[in-house]
């Protein structure tokens, strides 16, 4: 088999020659150095372009950002210095110069009474930065490409331009007053100065005492971040609003001068009144920690107290407002009573009363005593009488387990059986003729002597024992004021 012949394959020619990827790689390397360098983008829309005069040296450099209220906004694309004769524009014209910027659309609109100052970046930052104020609304708006003057203008303070403008002598004062604050400052309180002092800082100097307040700071300038957010008000404009007010309370003010000067004279007057008490106002300082302390404590009470009185003027709302129609139907009511009191009804009906008011006086002591005399009854009724009937008599062999009101009332049954006649209208107690081995009498009487008798059954005597003589009486006293007697206690009588 024959192999068949492969065909050669040709090189094919770049498309793009060396000498043109260099000259494409040269054009692409200059447009990034010319963009990074502050080039504009071409086929863009052109940016708002600001310049501003600065007298001092400005210190800035491309590209410095420019910011508002902190947020960039656009940057410094350059600064050049103004050319100038040094006899027309001494002393500054050596360190004036115009910086140019651009402004994004965030930044806008810029206004004819709008600022500029150069500020100190932060350390991590390093450099300068532009702080722009855009200014009020009320100004008119400036096109692009216009220049802010120097008076709308500040630069940076340095501190080589603060010590060049303090000669030797106002130097050599500098330091006097600094060592002089640094004693003051460091030198230790004595026993008349430690006198009334606030015990926290007795003992330390005024150095240590202002570093010891260092502590409270953190609640001071939160305290203080509190106040200025509400002084910014809680609707737009209030802030604006609040510095009108103040203007027109100034133009007031200054209106009436005479006033005003009688207010500054009557001022001078108190505080020369309170320099001559400066002792007794010291004292009244000092106080003044212990007050707002207990003052403190008050707030935190009272702050809790908003709790539950939030809660009881809820639910003592729904009575409020069922409240007025409650008045709506008294006030027919009151219509008529102030009729019923009126000197035809009422007055009438007390003329007619007043005899029988008078007569009824003179039963009031009476019916004094006798409800006194009624309520000394009752009371011996529920203390001592009930009681005593309510009572079981212990009486073995022949103990019946009943209350003694019980017993009585059939002792009562017993003795009506006992007093029928034969035909059963009879008064007169039946006897029955009896015998036995017991031989009983009674006690010798005054006129039949001593009687005998015979029993079936020995006699077990009675009781209780009857007493030879009464007990006695005692009117005086009251009947609730005796103890509840014991009549299981009764003594038993001998048998006859």
């Amino acid at each position: 088999m024959s192999r068949r012949a492969q065909p050669k394959t040709r090189r094919q020619k770049p498309l793009v020659s060396n000498a043109q990827a260099a000259l494409v790689a040269l054009v692409a390397l200059a447009a990034a150095c010319y963009l990074v360098f502050g080039g504009s983008v071409p086929f863009s829309s052109s940016p708002f372009v600001l310049r501003a005069v600065f007298t001092a040296n400005t210190n800035l450099h491309i590209p410095s950002p420019v910011r508002i209220a902190g947020v960039d906004v656009g940057q410094v694309v350059g600064v050049q210095q103004i050319a100038g004769s040094p006899d027309a524009c001494r002393p500054t014209c050596g360190t004036a110069g115009i910086v140019t910027m651009d402004i994004d659309s965030s930044g806008l609109p810029i206004h004819r009474d709008a600022t500029a100052a150069i500020r100190s970046r932060i350390f991590l930052e390093g450099n300068f930065y532009v702080q722009l104020e855009p200014g009020t609304p009320s100004s008119p708006i400036l096109r692009s490409g216009a220049t802010l003057p120097a008076p709308n203008t500040s630069g940076p303070v340095q501190l080589d331009r603060v010590l060049s403008a303090l000669d030797t002598g106002v130097r050599h004062n500098l330091q006097t007053l600094l060592q002089g604050l640094g004693s003051a400052l460091n030198a230790p309180a004595d026993a008349a100065d430690e006198r009334g002092q606030d015990p926290s800082v007795a003992g330390l100097t005024g150095a240590q005492a202002l570093n010891d307040n260092l502590r409270y700071t953190t609640g001071a300038f939160e305290a203080g971040a509190l106040v200025n957010q509400a002084l910014l008000g809680e609707q737009p404009h209030d802030l604006s609003g609040a510095v009108n007010g103040t203007g027109h309370v100034f133009s007031a003010l200054s209106a009436n001068q005479a006033e005003l000067q009688s207010l500054i004279a009557n001022f001078e007057q108190t505080t020369a009144a309170l320099a001559a008490r400066q002792q007794d106002l010291a004292q009244t300082i000092a106080e003044l920690p212990a007050l707002l302390l207990a003052a403190d404590q008050a707030d935190a009470q009272l702050d809790a107290s908003f709790g539950p009185t939030q809660t009881f003027a809820a639910d003592i709302l729904p009575g409020i407002q069922r409240l007025s129609p409650a008045l709506d139907a008294t006030l027919p009511w009151l219509d008529q009573l102030t009729a019923l009191t009126s000197k035809p009804e009422l007055g009438e009906l007390v003329a007619e009363l007043a005899p029988a008011v008078q007569d009824t006086s003179a039963s009031v002591t009476p019916i004094k005593q006798f409800l006194s005399a009624a309520g000394e009854l009752a009371r011996c009724f529920t203390g001592v009488i009930l009681p005593t009937s309510s009572e079981q008599i212990q009486d073995p062999p022949d103990t019946t387990g009943l209350a003694v009101y019980q017993e009585l009332l059939q002792s009562a049954v017993g003795i009506a059986g006992a007093s029928q006649n034969f035909d059963g209208n009879g008064r007169y107690l039946r006897a029955s003729a009896g015998g036995g081995a017991q031989l009983v009498h009674t006690a010798t009487l005054p006129v039949n002597g001593a009687l005998y008798g015979n029993a079936v059954l020995a006699p077990l005597g009675t009781r209780p024992a009857f007493p030879r003589t009464a007990p006695p009486l005692h009117s005086s006293r009251a009947c609730y004021r005796d103890p509840v007697p014991n009549l299981s206690a009764a003594a038993t009588g001998a048998g006859p």
